[in-house]
């Protein structure tokens, strides 16, 4: 286990200069050098849990007793009157602490993470901080109207002018007669004192100072350029671990249904008494998660979710005491500690008298958008049997599981890694559900060669199985009822050198139409949805779609909307797996559908009766069953970019441009009942790949169609956008008129009918006459396969195909391949 508290601080005493001044400080305190221009020294707390491992037990300890000085100060009467907020990120479980010894009493804490539908009651500035502006957003309104006495908790007291801000800022919307600021520290200089007291004066009300240790810290003139120096002359990269010999595990908690995750929204007395009988409970299950021989555990919060993780390690503690778990009398219980990730950049010197011993970076999992570093820190992690990583669903994103991201460092520091998530509150909405059951997203490079921040698929890899079918055998059986589509795939085509240089070209051309078409289609979804639109792209077209999509949403506004793919079956529906464990991370009604573009709306309709199906059936609700596409020919959505049929060059490619993923595949004694739809991953086909050279072309347009995209947005916005369901009607009067008499037979649209020529036994194609251009690449692939091609005046789409019922092996083209025969 690393070493514990308390360190001397004299490594950096030694040299920098720095000196603690004041009786229980050094109980408190340790120091270390920060990794920043504007401020040299850092002061590291012993008992807040939240640069160095500490006891639980001690952490909350310190809180409560803080509380309950708090509760002596103002008397009974008072104290049952009083309000705490606490400030994010570092204060966030000690407020919450000192709201339990206080108690019961409400908290809130202030946070830099916007919520969308949750209107800010109030904020603040804090000047020195990495990130400086604090939201106030409770679920009740008037929390903080309240008459009594407001209790501000902060880890520290440098200034004062934190407090001075929150002050000045709450009292400018309701005026109080009583505030008490509390820490585990106070340094304020003389100075600092008196502008408090002149600004509790000024405003007429009166504000009370606690702490656990008074003191002041000395610092030379020219302390930052030494402290420069010194970081200079001692930083090192960390170190490039190897893999750790464990994958991460996921432990589900069993988090009360409807609990907050902390006090970012309000905690009530009553949620406290909900957490408090529920706690011993989800201590066992952590502990039967754990290796039998861990002798030491880290239970590791991320940023400002201080508290949840700070009291699942107590509970922990308490857990791995109890006899039962060596069934050996008298054998010594493993050793828990606690403490969270942080934003803080802080040098790291493996020595004794120095509080950061060893840092693990990574890139930012849960980002509030408030403008601050990207790179999130861990330290002194290392040397632990087991972690335990904790963090809210919000922050359950794609970054945390990522390759460099924060598990894959743990993973690589210890030999086992568990991930408890706890459901994200959302005021006004109910809690999110969790699916302990199901696997964690499929991403690039072990599955699919799109980036794993890209997109995250929703699907067994059924890479090593044996599914592919010559086509007509395939078409054969699925027509005969033999076998349905899903349940087997047809060989990937392999495109001619021609082919494959119609595909550049049409790409070149097309990029910009298609990116506008990108813009479009994105705005409208950030205008309905929001910026926590979550993008659920129906794979396998759907998906370098969603891709785009997320790619215009960073470009034009920031955002980092997070991706899945899932899979929809025609006659079998959406994969129900896959919308549980969208459920359990995310907000159902962020959901937004994505596909590449309609038919004759067979999915649409598909979709609608699913989501339906699996409230019916589950409870699971919320999802929006409408779909956003590129084109919208069949008049099958109201969310489109435009309604033209147009080619859109990944429609011409199989596997090579969706990431070398394969369609989706749906059969028994392959896919269990908690298992997601499965696909392939061709790694075989990384040399014909062209999927990045698809997407990096059309993003490379974006710039220059921006005006373009605001003129197109304004006047989608202006149109009737409701549904027509032309397309279905030309459907319906094509099967008649050619004696088809099945409309899944019928494949319209310039997408569909390439899939046809690719992956079916086609019969004809019907192509609106003046096309031009965008029907080259089916006209070639027509040619290849011997199919004919019928120029035509009455289609709403630019072309059809045909896959005629009455299919015969016997029947073949110019190429040798077998056709339909009529």
């Amino acid at each position: 286990m690393p070493p514990t508290p308390p360190w001397t601080g004299q490594w950096v005493a030694d040299r920098l200069g720095v000196a603690l001044h004041g009786d229980g400080l050094a109980d408190l305190l340790g120091l270390a050098l920060r990794r920043n221009p504007k401020r040299a020294h850092l002061l590291v707390s012993h008992v807040l849990g939240k640069h160095v491992p500490a006891d639980p037990r001690t952490v909350h300890g310190h809180a409560v007793g803080l509380g309950r000085r708090v509760r002596a100060l103002l008397g009974e009467q008072e104290a049952a009157r009083a309000v705490v907020l606490g400030y994010a990120e570092t204060a966030t479980g000690l407020g919450h602490g000192v709201a339990d010894g206080l108690g019961p009493v409400p908290y809130l804490h202030s946070t830099r993470r916007a919520v969308p539908g949750v209107a800010p009651q109030g904020g603040f500035e804090e000047e020195h901080s990495h990130a400086t502006s604090h939201l106030l957003l409770p679920e009740e309104p008037d929390l903080l109207a309240r008459p009594g006495p407001l209790v501000l908790v902060d880890d520290e007291f440098s200034t004062g002018r934190t407090i001075r801000n929150t002050i000045a800022a709450l009292h400018g919307l309701h005026p109080r007669e009583r505030y008490v600021v509390v820490a585990l520290t106070d340094l304020r200089s003389a100075a600092d004192r008196a502008a408090l007291a002149a600004f509790a004066v000024g405003l007429g009300t009166r504000i009370d100072v606690l702490a656990l240790a008074t003191g002041s810290v000395t610092l030379p003139d020219d302390v930052l350029t030494r402290g420069q120096a010194l970081v200079a002359a001692h930083e090192e990269a960390p170190p490039v671990a190897g893999p750790g010999t464990g994958a991460v595990r996921r432990v589900d908690l069993g988090w009360p249904a409807g609990l907050p995750d902390g006090g970012r929204h309000g905690f009530t007395p009553k949620h406290a008494a909900r957490l408090a009988a529920a706690l011993p409970a989800m201590g066992a299950r952590l502990a039967a998660a754990l290796p039998e021989d861990a002798r030491s555990v880290l239970v590791l919060g991320t940023e400002e979710l201080m508290y949840a993780p700070l009291r699942l390690a107590g509970a922990l503690q308490d857990a791995l005491a109890a006899p039962a778990r060596d069934g050996r009398p008298g054998a010594a219980a493993p050793e828990v500690r606690y403490s969270t990730t942080t934003r803080s950049p802080v040098l790291a010197v493996d020595d004794p008298g120095y509080a950061i011993r060893t840092r693990i970076a990574f890139p930012a999992h849960d980002d509030p958008g408030d403008g601050g570093s990207p790179e999130r820190y861990a330290y002194n992690v290392r040397g632990f049997d087991a972690v335990v990583c904790v963090a809210d669903s919000a922050g359950d994103t794609p970054a945390l599981h990522a390759p460099g991201g924060l598990l894959d460092r743990l993973a690589a520091v210890t030999g086992t890694v568990l991930l408890a998530v706890v459901p994200s509150y959302r005021p006004n909405g109910s809690p999110l559900t969790s699916a302990p059951d199901l696997a964690e997203p499929l991403r690039g490079p072990h599955f699919s060669s799109y980036p794993p921040e890209e997109v995250g698929w929703l699907l067994k890899d059924l890479s090593g199985a044996e599914l592919e079918a010559p086509t007509e055998e395939r078409e054969e059986a699925i027509q005969s009822g033999g076998a349905h589509y899903a349940e087997s795939l047809p060989v990937e085509y392999q495109p001619s050198a021609e082919y494959q240089e119609l595909f550049r070209a049409a790409l070149d051309a097309s990029a910009a139409r298609i990116a506008r078409a990108v813009g479009a289609v994105t705005e409208l979804v950030l205008a309905e949805r929001g910026p926590d639109a979550v993008l659920v792209s129906l794979a396998r077209a759907g998906t370098p779609v969603g891709v785009l999509m997320r790619r215009w949403a960073r470009h034009a506004h920031g955002l980092k909307l997070p991706h899945y793919a899932v899979s929809i079956v025609r006659g079998r529906g959406i994969d129900a797996n896959a919308l549980r464990w969208i459920a359990a991370h995310h907000d159902p009604a962020s959901a937004v559908f994505v596909d590449g573009w309609t038919g004759k709306g067979a999915i649409t309709r598909e979709l609608a009766d699913a989501v339906a199906g699996l409230a019916a059936a589950t409870g699971i609700g919320g999802f929006d069953p409408s779909i956003a596409v590129l084109a919208d020919p069949g008049g099958c959505v109201s969310t489109y970019g435009t309604r033209e049929d147009f080619l859109i060059p990944s429609a011409c490619l199989n596997s090579t441009v969706s990431g070398l993923v394969s369609r989706t595949v749906l059969r028994e004694g392959l896919i269990g009942p908690h298992d997601f739809h499965g696909a392939k991953f061709y790694r075989e086909l990384a040399g014909a790949d062209v999927s990045g050279l698809f997407l990096d072309t059309v993003t490379g347009a974006f710039d220059a169609v921006g005006e373009g995209v605001t003129e197109d947005v304004k006047a989608l916005r202006a149109q009737d956008r409701t549904p027509t369901w032309a397309g279905w009607a030309a459907v319906e009067r094509i099967s008649e008129e050619y004696g088809i008499g099945d409309v899944n037979l019928v494949k319209p649209g310039v997408g569909e009918t390439t899939r046809v020529l690719l992956r079916r036994v086609p019969w004809r194609i019907l192509a609106k006459r003046g096309a031009g251009a965008d029907l080259d690449h089916v006209r070639l692939l027509a040619g290849q396969r011997g199919v004919p091609v019928e120029e035509t005046d009455d289609l709403p789409y630019s072309c059809v195909g045909l896959i005629h019922p009455r299919f015969t092996r016997g029947a073949t083209g110019t190429d040798g391949k077998a056709v339909a025969a009529k």
